[in-house]
């Protein structure tokens, strides 16, 4: 991927996302909506995966068929509401490996604090997608890819439901070789640091928490 930031128009990730946006939508309802963006934004930041052919036998004959090549991609959750995305990708590449990056944002600083770190092997020969549905202020997702090229990665990708301009920034100023793909560029950030007009607290609506 080239770009630093694509947003993916695909009509009917759009009305879903309207849809997550309403705040009559439900929790129940909210998770599925999101399990089902995911896998549509996943085609999209998968589109350029490396293939190579196989020799297969069909019912009718032989054949060098496309099948994907290298390791097994790493998909890694930035916990708890990255989850969400997370379902769904494994249901269309079940065979990835996945990683878990906890942080949670302070209040007060709106600064990101670490409290779990667990990534597969060999994270330098993986294709390495991160998820997190909103990329707000951009300080917990470039502290995730800190830790993830820490742990030697360095094809990154980032994947997002939300970006807000000052978050996509962020990210551009200290990760510039980490594409984003995203449903939608928001408007800005609000005082408390979340994205306007936004869906409020993703990880919140997502598990019925307040």
């Amino acid at each position: 991927m080239t770009n630093h930031l694509t947003v993916v128009k695909h009509p009917l990730i759009q009305h879903k996302l309207s849809l997550m946006r309403e705040e009559s939508t439900s929790t129940a309802v909210f998770r599925q909506l999101l399990r089902e963006i995911s896998q549509l934004l996943a085609y999209e930041i998968t589109r350029d995966l490396e293939v190579t052919t196989k020799r297969i036998k069909t019912p009718i004959q032989e054949m060098d068929a496309p099948v994907l090549d290298g390791r097994k991609l790493a998909l890694i959750s930035i916990l708890r509401a990255g989850n969400g995305l997370l379902d769904g990708m494994l249901e269309l590449i079940p065979s990835a490996r996945v990683g878990f990056v906890g942080l949670y944002r302070d209040e007060e600083t709106l600064q990101p604090v670490q409290y779990y770190f667990k990534v597969p092997d060999h994270m330098g020969e993986r294709l390495v997608i991160a998820v997190d549905p909103m990329l707000a202020t951009g300080n917990s997702s470039v502290a995730a890819i800190d830790l993830l090229k820490e742990s030697g990665a360095t094809n990154i990708r980032f994947l997002c439901l939300l970006a807000a301009p000052e978050g996509v920034a962020r990210m551009k100023e200290a990760h510039p070789d980490v594409p984003i793909v995203t449903a939608s560029l928001d408007e800005k950030l609000n005082e408390k640091g979340y994205i306007v007009p936004g869906l409020g607290d993703a990880g919140d609506r997502m598990f019925g928490t307040k």
